[in-house]
């Protein structure tokens, strides 16, 4: 059994989405505001995202592999991130990525707040 579940079932659990991108070098800094900008407004138009955080890396360990940008998406449930996958706000942005990363990276799990 994984360390600490027993204490994450006992408190307040929220699922949380990691995406890292992986851009391609020709992808413009421009783009880059536009995908942003339209990753940060699916909190607004999908009901579902609790809480959404982006950065670039900015580890000076040398592990990050090439993934430069980091996103995490907080549900409250696994029905709730399940909502937001089909959802045609996520779907468009899908979309908009296309031919624009080299590789996606996405990791769930879940915690408490």
């Amino acid at each position: 059994m994984l360390e600490g579940v027993g204490e994450i079932a006992a408190k307040k659990r929220v699922l949380r989405h990691v995406v890292l991108f992986r851009y391609k070098p020709e992808v413009t800094a421009a783009q880059l505001d536009e995908i942003n900008r339209a990753f940060q407004d699916l909190q607004r138009q999908i009901p579902e995202v609790r809480d959404f955080e982006r950065g670039i890396n900015n580890s000076p360990e040398g592990l990050a592999k090439g993934f430069t940008h980091g996103y995490l998406i907080t549900f409250g449930s696994e029905a709730d991130r399940d909502a937001y996958l089909p959802h045609p706000a996520h779907k468009k942005f899908v979309e908009m990525l296309g031919g624009k990363l080299e590789e996606p990276f996405v990791f769930d799990y879940w915690t408490v707040e």
